[in-house]
């Protein structure tokens, strides 16, 4: 672990901290919300292949964007990171976050696949917040519930739009 807060780069741990969580969250959302309203299997897949696709491209986009417009202000030369380093994390970094949800809900039918998503997304989210809290020396349990928190809360979200808009 020592080695890990050594050598990475604070800019870098942001885009990875924030790929991972944001990608765990809310495809999780989006598994749990389309697999509450429809019971076809290949749409769900479907609609969440597409949205980690597209929110992960996305996010990759914005991490470049805004991390340039950060260097392009800082004039101390304090920045050091690679935008596309940084952008490529923040891209691989959802796509894994995002298959916490979506590998349940590709090998295993409804609704034993929207229970193991939703599992294995508050595993992967209770991890990573335990794993950042070590690497930050900060609270590793209050940021794992912290991360837990959010996930349960976005979760919630996405199951009353699926039920309320089911078709």
């Amino acid at each position: 672990m020592q080695i890990l807060k050594k050598n990475l780069h604070e800019d870098y741990l942001r885009s990875l901290m924030f790929g991972l969580q944001d990608g765990i969250v809310s495809t999780t959302g989006v598994v749990v919300g389309i697999s509450t309203g429809v019971n076809n299997k290949e749409i769900i897949v479907l609609a969440a292949i597409v949205a980690v696709m597209v929110e992960a491209s996305s996010m990759a986009a914005g991490q470049y964007s805004s991390e340039k417009a950060v260097h392009q202000m800082d004039k101390t030369g304090r920045h050091t990171d690679n935008l596309y380093i940084g952008s490529l994390i923040m891209f691989t970094a959802y796509l894994l976050g995002g298959s916490f949800s979506i590998i349940p809900t590709i090998i295993f039918d409804q609704p034993v696949a929207r229970i193991l998503a939703i599992v294995s997304a508050f595993l992967g989210l209770f991890i990573i917040g335990f794993v950042k809290g070590h690497l930050v020396e900060h609270r590793p349990l209050r940021s794992a519930i912290e991360l837990f928190i959010i996930g349960a809360i976005t979760t919630a979200v996405g199951i009353v739009m699926g039920y309320f808009l089911r078709v």
